[in-house]
């Protein structure tokens, strides 16, 4: 291995069972100190790479080669059960193989890094005790509290707030050792990164491009473009050789041999095309239907819980929800917009429409559609065929694939257990879920983790002209900003 290279693929092949195959006989090194953000579209591969660089999944064919005695740590995006009772303190002792004895110091740092400081005797809370969002940072803290050689992240920005991606942007500007991002947050990749790994989810290579995100997703599109004109040029010369070749044939005698290198010329012409790649599709337009006889109040609160230093308060609060009503939920991560959505999640599952542990009623017969931010709603043993039908009051087969297809759910993909997805899979399928459901009230909690930023502005657009009743929470400003909102509640004020 080169001198200042730490990881080398060498003709790698990977697949995900015989019909889904993911890496292609891919090489490519990783240079000491790089900072590198890995692109590809939705289900590309790219958490697999990460799988294959820590040892978690070996590789069908061929060789990665790692430095003798690297470090890698990697942020995983969800804590283990079993791993939800330890203290914040035994969370982190545990990344480390051996017992570190100033471990209390590293950890206040660390929680500076991810906006979470202020934490009075944070080291002794049960990591259960935290929000899903909280968590979440916990999660990336454990990877950077370990400053390895090799730091991978994957969507770290996913419940940061500004603040918090600031925090993260410094620790990885000033980071001397090699990272590599997942990320659809182009500002955050632009300010620390200086190259690129592209995997291609058509040839299933690894491309490497130098400069920033920018930059790269600029010099792909303008690959693109010359491809397809290089290609419509050596279109216009097949016609013309196939023509004369015709031409020469019809005539007959010796002009047949000369109609001959004319179709040869032109099968060459056809082998120059370039095999122009088909660029991340975007989901297509959609509209959420809500049943037409809505009318009235479909929800009622009268009070909520939120957490206000560290401690449970109840506050009172009449907030009523009729059709075509948007509200947004607001307030910093821990004080409880979660909370919230669970007791409504519960009330709608209720017979009498209301939870016992919250101040809310949902109307009795009003459907309620949840988009959860981990996804726990959706049954992972079940195929994603199978998850779609069940939303559906009718099964109609047709019905359900044209729905999936304008998620880009098509082929094998739609017999595929959900908990094989990747995670923009997921969400893709729980906004399908959604179109099939017909809900009167649209539960989101951060709709816009994990999917790729392409199709963003289709559900924004999706989401603004929903006729029901509807309660958002979204971490990303200029996403809501496209979404028509009636009210705001701020838990915080």
């Amino acid at each position: 291995m080169a001198e200042d290279t730490i990881v080398r693929f060498e003709d790698v092949s990977f697949e995900h069972g015989p019909r889904k195959p993911i890496l292609d006989e891919v090489s490519f090194p990783i240079r000491r100190s790089a900072k590198l953000t890995l692109m590809g579209q939705n289900g590309a591969g790219k958490s697999t790479l990460f799988g294959l660089i820590t040892g978690a999944i070996e590789p069908e064919d061929g060789d990665i080669h790692i430095e003798k005695g690297l470090s890698i740590a990697l942020s995983r995006q969800v804590i283990p059960r079993e791993e939800l009772k330890l203290t914040v303190r035994e969370f982190f002792q545990k990344v480390f193989p051996k017992k570190m004895y100033d471990i209390d110091p590293r950890i206040d740092d660390v929680l500076e890094v991810v906006n979470l400081k202020g934490h009075t005797k944070v080291h002794d809370r049960v990591m259960s005790s935290f929000s899903g969002g909280q968590q979440a940072r916990l999660l990336l803290a454990s990877a950077l509290i370990q400053k390895p050689d090799l730091l991978l992240l994957d969507e770290p920005t996913n419940n940061l707030d500004k603040a918090g991606i600031a925090h993260l942007t410094k620790f990885l500007v000033d980071y001397e050792k090699t990272v590599i991002v997942i990320s659809h947050d182009a500002d955050f990749l632009n300010a620390f990164t200086h190259g690129v790994l592209y995997l291609d989810v058509h040839t299933r290579k690894v491309e490497q491009y130098v400069g920033n995100y920018t930059d790269v997703v600029a010099e792909i599109s303008a690959r693109v473009e010359r491809e397809a004109m290089k290609n419509a040029q050596m279109q216009k010369i097949i016609i013309a050789k196939k023509e004369k070749a015709n031409f020469f044939a019809m005539k007959g005698g010796q002009l047949r041999a000369v109609a001959k290198r004319m179709r040869e010329a032109a099968a060459e012409a056809e082998e120059a095309k370039v095999e122009v790649r088909r660029e991340d599709k975007t989901i297509k337009k959609f509209h959420i239907p809500c049943p037409p006889n809505l009318s009235g109040e479909l929800l009622h609160i009268t009070s909520f819980k939120t957490i206000k230093n560290y401690k449970l308060v109840i506050k009172k609060k009449t907030v009523s929800l009729r059709k075509n009503q948007h509200l947004l939920l607001k307030g910093p991560n821990g004080i409880g917009k979660s909370t919230l959505f669970e007791s409504l999640a519960r009330a709608a599952s209720s017979p009498v429409g209301e939870s016992a542990d919250s101040g809310a009623t949902i109307t009795k017969g009003v459907k309620v559609g949840y988009y959860r931010q981990d996804f726990s709603n959706l049954d992972f043993s079940k195929t994603v065929y199978e998850e779609l039908a069940s939303a559906m009051d009718k099964e109609i087969e047709g019905d359900m694939r044209h729905v999936a297809a304008g998620f880009l759910i098509t082929g094998d993909l739609i017999q595929t257990k959900i908990g094989h997805l990747s995670e923009g899979q997921k969400g893709l399928v729980a906004f399908a879920r959604l179109v099939l459901m017909k809900p009167g009230l649209l539960i989101l909690d951060e709709p816009t983790n994990h999917i790729n930023f392409r199709h963003l502005p289709v559900i924004a657009k999706a989401l603004d002209e929903y006729d029901g009743a509807m309660i958002l929470v979204s971490h990303v400003p200029e996403f809501v900003a496209k979404i028509r909102i009636d009210d705001t509640l701020d838990l915080e004020k």
